[in-house]
């Protein structure tokens, strides 16, 4: 069997010993019950392997690409861990967004005005969302967008921020796209390695199926297939998070 590449290797010296650093000191500083809560539910072991992870694939769809002037329009939110995802714990929220709501991204998203007329705000659904995520690692394609629009929106809400683990299934693709990470098996029948990292064309890598993209529940369901054919294909089961979770 070919050796699995070490990953410790290629993290930036203390990045497995730092990873805890920002969610301590978010904890330190919370004022809300909701976030004092969350921090105190953060119970996960920096040795946990993977295959013992419980996770949250998340996703929002937003009304713009800018956090301090657009806002989240929906939220999909489906538990997962290593082998298996939980369709049937999954919830999908459409908000009211504090920000106007373009005409030109409506088209993208599929939300019209009608659609938000009676939703709530992302502060009604907070607690809900706040559970899901409480004692688990959220996966995301490119996870800083879903860091900065939640955090952001929650400052504008509440008067502070949110700090979370995150496994970002962009940040270890393009860990393993460089092929010196890679067997020589492994280039052999990988393609397209310094191609696209959008969320879409990474899965095609891993002959995953197509899903029409900027639905929010589906590509949270898009992005916990990812993950886990990237934990099967380069055999990331065993790892501890510590490992993975530096990886951008």
């Amino acid at each position: 069997m070919m050796p699995l590449p070490k990953l410790t290797t290629y993290l930036k010296p203390g990045a497995q010993q730092s990873w805890r650093m920002p969610f301590e000191k978010a904890a330190s500083l919370a004022q809300h019950p909701a976030l004092k809560a969350f921090y105190s539910g953060l119970k996960l072991d920096e040795d946990l392997p993977l295959n013992g992870t419980p996770m949250l694939a998340l996703d929002f769809e937003t009304t713009g690409l800018n956090p301090e002037y657009d806002d989240i329009i929906s939220i999909g939110a489906i538990p997962m861990d290593s082998k298996r995802i939980l369709l049937g714990q999954s919830r999908y929220w459409v908000l009211k967004p504090a920000a106007k709501l373009r005409a030109d991204t409506i088209p993208i998203h599929g939300i019209t005005h009608s659609d938000i007329e009676q939703a709530p705000d992302l502060i009604d659904v907070f607690p809900d969302l706040l559970e899901m995520m409480t004692n688990r690692v959220v996966v995301a394609h490119c996870a800083g967008i879903e860091s900065q629009f939640l955090s952001t929106a929650l400052q504008y809400r509440i008067g502070e921020g949110i700090s979370f683990p995150a496994f970002d299934t962009m940040g270890i693709e393009r860990h393993f796209s460089n092929n010196q990470h890679l067997g020589l098996f492994a280039r052999m029948f990988r393609k397209n390695q310094a191609g696209s990292l959008r969320l879409a064309d990474v899965r095609s890598q891993y002959k995953l199926p197509f899903y029409r993209p900027h639905n929010a529940l589906l590509d949270a369901l898009a992005c916990a297939e990812l993950l886990q054919a990237q934990i099967q294909y380069h055999g990331l089961d065993a790892r501890p998070v510590s490992q993975i979770l530096p990886l951008r």
